[in-house]
């Protein structure tokens, strides 16, 4: 007997189609259409061609951010996935404590974006800030706002203040993914607290671990508010990534051309390196299956 097929449940979807139309794709033309015309005003445009997307590929302050934005996602990556790897090891399984360290680990994942950087602004200043005066009291020099080496360190303890969290709920939800069978033939084998680790809960958790490395690359990638709530990209252009600077390019100067191309071009890169990590990270969970 054949089975029937009722198409009309595509009309639940058409709603969804409609508003993804309308917030996504619609732009997404929009930046297009700037990024291959120009215009001298009075909304007539003239084809461009790629001549937008010469002028960002050739522009050092672009290679530069570009540069920063790279450094500053390896240094959360190198240092949020192992930390949230310990704190989940931490974490107890079961009982009261577990459901308190869930809401604190949660609490930091709350707090908006502005908010947070305020609050880091606040807190890494000499003269209200409870950091800044603490390093000021024992005899460190401190000045996130001229020093560029300060930025970054404020910058990337914000961050790892902020998201690490994140990382340690994937990775306890992949810990608690482990059946007890596990454990006790671990424990009657006598293996050691690395073996387990290594052999039994690093391989059971790769697989929200390659969700939490892309979804913090891509944050880290595409970060723009806390930093520049905090050092509004600089001392200088010191921690100016590329978000700071493309929104520099399109509000602050109004070049819409070259800041179209720009977003295409930053958005495939995101795309094309989150391909690679998931690439490499199944191919490494197929060889670890074999």
């Amino acid at each position: 007997m054949d089975k029937v097929q009722n198409n009309k449940a595509w009309f639940l979807v058409l709603p969804v189609l409609v508003l993804v139309a309308f917030s996504a794709v619609i732009p997404l033309m929009t930046v297009v259409n700037y990024a291959v015309q120009d215009t001298f005003g009075n909304n007539v445009f003239f084809w461009h061609g790629l001549g937008w997307f010469e002028d960002v590929l050739t522009d050092d302050r672009v290679h530069g951010a570009l540069g920063r934005q790279l450094l500053f996602s390896a240094i959360i990556l190198a240092i949020q996935i192992p930390l949230g790897i310990a704190i989940a090891l931490c974490m107890p399984k079961r009982g009261v404590w577990a459901s308190v360290c869930l809401v604190l680990m949660a609490l930091p994942l709350l707090i908006p974006w502005n908010v947070v950087g305020t609050i880091w602004q606040i807190l890494g200043r000499t003269d209200i800030g409870l950091l800044g005066y603490t390093l000021e009291t024992l005899g460190i020099e401190w000045n996130y706002a001229r020093n560029a080496i300060h930025a970054w360190v404020i910058v990337v303890v914000m961050d790892v203040w902020h998201w690490t969290s994140l990382v340690a709920l994937l990775a306890y939800a992949g810990l608690q993914s482990i059946p007890q069978a596990y454990y006790q033939a671990a424990k009657i084998d006598q293996a050691s607290r690395w073996k387990v680790f290594r052999y039994i809960e690093l391989p059971k958790m790769q697989g929200v671990l390659l969700i939490a490395v892309l979804l913090r690359f891509m944050d880290s990638f595409m970060i723009y508010t806390e930093p520049f709530v905090v050092t509004g990209g600089g001392p200088g252009s010191a921690t100016s990534f590329l978000s700071i600077d493309l929104v520099k390019m399109a509000l602050g100067q109004f070049d819409l051309g070259p800041a179209a191309a720009f977003s295409l071009m930053y958005f495939l890169v995101i795309l094309l390196v989150s391909w690679v990590f998931y690439t490499v990270m199944t191919n490494l969970d197929k060889q670890e299956g074999k």
